[in-house]
């Protein structure tokens, strides 16, 4: 059901929104983890390492899903909020159209220079076939996580979350079975591992398009719409660019950094492929938050409502708080049980080497939930040019402290540069948000 997020009380309003993203990110975690769970205590340490190693290359690539599902939703959702149906029919159209040629360059890219990649990164030889393998099998299936990035993106500037929830809760679930399957019964190893991704990616995707080609036909307007327009086009683009080079410059700077850590050898890269995946589910957690305030903001900017984006902005902060804290205690007082989850009992460097990382981390969750709150904001309202600033600060900080305090400190280094960049992002983007940038007319 489609649900207008510029009436009632903004606090009580972003609690219903959310709770069905925040169940999303539950099993959009577990989609992500199962394949390092499964290749970690069913094939071994070097499965493990090779999952973890290409996982920072699929990056780039969900960089780009995440940056049109973006694009599309910011734009979406202040059409919605405007009650400009037609329009906002054209630009689901058009995000499809456009998405679907990008996806299609991307697919050419990655089978052409994955090895490349790979490569550049300082694979070591007794992972790269199996790093490699992953890389083909999921670079197939992109279209499927494309199609489905946009139609969630689509469904959540609607006002509807519960709807991707259901979607993504069957999906995910069906592929930890069959990565079990795939490798405990049918021996197919890393291969196993990809192709139930790529199957049960690819049948939440069609399900996802179809579902909302139906919510669509519901949505009455005036006049037919038209199928591409060139406005609608760069207005989405003008959102979904700068969210693509951020997510893809994260993922550039994270492959930079894989680069530093595969030289510390496969107990480090097993170590880290674990424990990001830890982190990644809070910090994940965080920028759905930020994605479901982004869509909040969009909207009431839509119906000139910009009092209750401030509301809304303590009420998300509240919300962040309160997640936050959970992962925090966990990591910190059983960091060692929920990375050994990852291993078989021969993996100790690469245990503690997990469990050290989300110990360095894990205390500066709430600086970076709170950034990620205040550029939900930002980028909500069409500010791209702050938003930009505080994310390329954060990244550019952890990229070259990376290298500088890894020569000193060793591994520990590398870990150490995360909360510097957050730190000091933070700052920035919770100063642009006082500032009130944001309060410009970014609609359509």
């Amino acid at each position: 059901m489609n649900k207008d997020l510029t009436v009632g009380k903004p606090e009580v309003v972003l609690w219903k929104y959310c709770i069905p993203l925040f169940g999303s990110i539950v099993f959009q975690q577990l989609y992500n983890i199962a394949d390092s769970l499964v290749a970690g205590k069913f094939i071994g340490e070097g499965a493990l390492a090779a999952v973890g190693n290409s996982y920072e290359v699929t990056l780039i690539y969900l960089a780009f899903a995440f940056g049109c599902n973006i694009g599309c939703s910011v734009i979406i959702s202040q059409l919605f909020g405007a009650k400009r149906f037609g329009e906002l029919k054209t630009a689901v159209s058009t995000t499809f159209i456009a998405s679907g040629i990008l996806c299609l360059a991307l697919m050419a890219a990655g089978f052409t220079c994955s090895g490349f990649l790979l490569h550049l990164i300082n694979t070591p030889e007794e992972i790269f076939s199996d790093s490699m393998l992953y890389l083909y099998i999921y670079t197939g299936g992109l279209l499927f996580l494309f199609f489905y990035n946009i139609a969630t993106g689509i469904f959540s500037a609607l006002g509807d979350s519960k709807t991707p929830f259901w979607f993504l809760a069957v999906s995910s679930v069906t592929n930890i079975f069959m990565d079990i399957l795939f490798v405990k019964s049918f021996h197919m190893g890393i291969a196993g591992v990809a192709w139930a991704t790529f199957i049960c990616q690819g049948a939440s995707s069609v399900l996802a398009v179809l579902a909302l080609v139906r919510r669509l036909k519901q949505v009455e307007t005036v006049e037919k719409h038209k199928m591409f327009s060139w406005e609608l086009f760069w207005k989405i683009t003008e959102i979904a660019a700068p969210s693509i080079l951020q997510q893809s410059f994260i993922s550039i700077g994270n492959i930079v950094i894989q680069s530093v850590i595969n030289s510390f050898g496969a107990s480090v890269i097993a170590g880290y492929a674990a424990a990001i995946k830890l982190n990644n589910f809070a910090i994940t957690t965080f920028t759905t938050l930020g994605n479901g305030m982004s869509n909040f903001t969009a909207q009431n900017i839509g119906a000139g409502k910009l009092e209750r984006i401030k509301r809304g902005f303590r009420g998300g902060l509240g919300m962040a708080y309160l997640i936050a804290l959970p992962f925090i205690l966990l990591y910190l007082f059983a960091g060692q049980y929920v990375v050994h989850i990852f291993m078989n009992g021969d993996s100790v460097d690469a245990l503690a080497t997990g469990v050290r990382i989300l110990e360095i981390l894990a205390p500066f969750y709430l600086v970076v939930a709170t950034k990620l709150i205040a550029d939900g904001i930002l980028r909500g309202a069409g500010a791209m040019k702050q938003f930009m600033m505080a994310t390329f600060t954060d990244l550019i900080l952890r990229v070259v402290l990376a290298f500088v305090l890894s020569s000193r400190l060793g591994e520990t280094g590398i870990w150490m540069s995360w909360p510097i960049g957050w730190t000091i992002a933070a700052i920035m983007s919770v100063s642009f948000y006082k500032s009130g940038c944001w309060k410009k007319d970014y609609g359509v």
